[in-house]
């Protein structure tokens, strides 16, 4: 398992946190997605054998929800 955590910019609410939970937890090889709204942090674990840092942007992206930048956890 891969754990990252993203920094979101534009996380400012509960329905912000929502819309990235909902995303990324029904994809598959997604194991837990956690949002801390003040930090704008999203704490992501994933396996990489289902799921790349590539997808995860592009679903993000999509929502309109872009990462500024990902650190290992």
């Amino acid at each position: 398992m891969t754990k990252v955590t993203l920094t979101v910019p534009d996380i400012d609410c509960e329905h912000c946190e929502h819309t990235i939970v909902s995303t990324l937890t029904p994809q598959a090889g997604v194991r837990s997605v956690a949002v801390d709204i003040p930090t704008k942090k999203v704490s992501l674990e994933f396996d990489e054998s289902q799921i790349n840092m590539d997808k995860v942007g592009e679903l993000l992206d999509e929502e309109g929800y872009p990462i500024e930048s990902v650190v290992p956890a």
